[in-house]
C-alpha cells in the first residue's frame, strides 16, 4: 500500500522565538538565558510533527520577508517540504516566554501581514495544482488580515470537489464558518467547543454528548480535547476515549498540532479510530514534554504509546442515551 500524503496549510504562518528568564520581573530589566527560532502555525507544526515520525508531507501557506526567508530556512534544516506563496509583506514574528524559576510561559502573538487580493489568487490557484495529490489536508490557525472569514469554507469545499477530505483546526469565526463546509474531521477542545456549540461542557458526559453532536452536524468525526485529561473521539458508530498518563509538563505550545499530527497520520491510512487516538495522545503528550515550541520527539512518542489507555466507549454511551430516554419517558 502506498504512503499516504498529508498537505497541511497554514494562512498564518509565523517565526516562533523562544526565551526564557529565570525570574521574569515586570517593569524592570530582563535577561534572556536560552533563545531558539522555530518554525510555527498550526499547519507547519502539524508537517514537521508528521516529518519526525516518518511521514509523507508538504506544508503550504504565505511567507514574506527575511523572517519569512528565515522560516523556510528553518523547515528546510528539519528536513520537511514546503511550497509556500511569497507575499510582500513581513510573515510575522510570535514571542513565547517561559520563566523556569515559576515554570509559567507567556505568549506574545502578532495578528499576521496583510494579504493582498493578487496573493491570496496566486495561493488559491496553487491550490488548486495539487489535487488530486494529497490523501488528507490539514487546515488550521488563524486567518490573516485580508483574507475572508469563510475562506475555511471554501476550501473544504475545494478539496471535495476533488474527494480529498480536510481536517480543520481552527476556532472561533473561523471554526464556525469552516463547519458549515462539514469537513471530515474538527479537534476543538472543550472551551472551542462550548463556543462552537454555545453551552458550558462541564463534565465527560457533557462533552461526549458535545462531540456526537457535531457528528450529527455533518462531521464525520468529532475529537474534543481536554488537556491532561486526553480526548473523546467521536463518530456515527463508534466513541473513543484515550487518556495520557501523568507527566511533567514543560511546555503546552504545539501539543495540540501534534495531536491533530498523529490522527491524520492514521487516518490518512484508513487505520481504525482506535489506534489514531491512541498515537494522537501520545504525540500530543510526548510535546508537553519539550520545551518552547519544540514539537514530539519520536523516541518519546514510542515510549508513551503503549502507556496511553485508549478505549471504546460506544456501548457505554449508547446504554446511557436509552436510558437517559426511557427515563424522560417516566416524567
Amino acid at each position: 500500500m502506498k504512503e499516504a500524503m498529508i498537505a497541511t496549510i497554514t494562512l498564518n504562518p509565523c517565526l516562533d522565538q523562544h526565551i526564557t528568564v529565570d525570574g521574569l520581573v515586570v517593569d524592570g530589566t530582563n535577561r534572556w538565558t536560552s533563545m531558539r527560532l522555530y518554525a510555527g502555525g498550526k499547519g507547519i507544526d502539524v508537517s514537521r510533527a508528521i516529518h519526525e515520525m516518518g511521514g509523507k508531507t508538504t506544508a503550504y501557506g504565505f511567507v514574506g520577508g527575511p523572517t519569512g526567508r528565515t522560516l523556510e530556512i528553518l523547515l528546510d534544516e528539519e528536513g520537511v517540504p514546503f511550497s509556500f506563496t511569497p507575499i510582500q509583506r513581513e510573515t510575522r514574528t510570535n514571542f513565547i516566554i517561559t520563566d523556569t524559576k515559576s515554570s509559567h510561559q507567556t505568549r506574545i502573538d502578532a495578528p499576521g501581514p496583510y494579504i493582498s487580493k493578487r496573493e491570496y489568487e496566486r495561493f488559491r490557484r496553487k491550490m488548486m495544482r495539487i489535487y488530486p495529490g494529497p490523501d488528507l489536508i490539514v487546515a488550521g490557525g488563524s486567518v490573516p488580515p485580508g483574507i475572508p472569514n469563510d475562506v475555511y469554507y471554501t476550501i473544504i469545499m475545494e478539496a471535495k470537489a476533488f474527494g480529498v477530505r480536510t481536517i480543520l483546526d481552527s476556532d472561533s469565526q473561523w471554526l464556525a464558518e469552516g463547519v458549515k463546509a462539514k469537513p471530515y474531521l474538527i479537534k476543538p477542545n472543550v472551551r472551542e467547543a462550548e463556543g462552537l456549540l454555545n453551552r458550558e461542557l462541564p463534565t465527560e458526559e457533557a462533552i461526549i454528548k458535545a462531540a456526537l453532536d457535531l457528528v450529527e452536524m455533518g462531521i464525520e468525526i468529532a475529537v474534543i480535547s481536554r488537556g491532561k485529561d486526553g480526548i473523546i473521539a467521536a463518530t456515527k458508530q463508534e466513541v473513543v476515549k484515550a487518556v495520557p498518563p501523568p507527566v511533567k509538563v514543560r511546555s503546552v505550545v504545539g501539543a495540540g498540532d501534534c495531536t491533530i499530527a498523529g490522527l491524520a497520520l492514521k487516518l490518512a491510512n484508513e487505520e481504525p479510530l482506535l489506534e489514531a487516538c491512541q498515537l494522537a495522545v501520545a504525540m500530543g503528550t510526548a510535546a508537553v514534554l519539550t520545551p518552547g515550541t519544540e514539537l514530539a520527539h519520536r523516541a518519546d512518542v514510542e515510549r508513551l504509546l503503549p502507556q496511553i489507555k485508549v478505549e471504546d466507549i460506544t456501548t457505554r454511551q449508547l446504554t446511557k442515551t436509552f436510558f437517559n430516554c426511557q427515563r424522560s419517558d417516566w416524567t
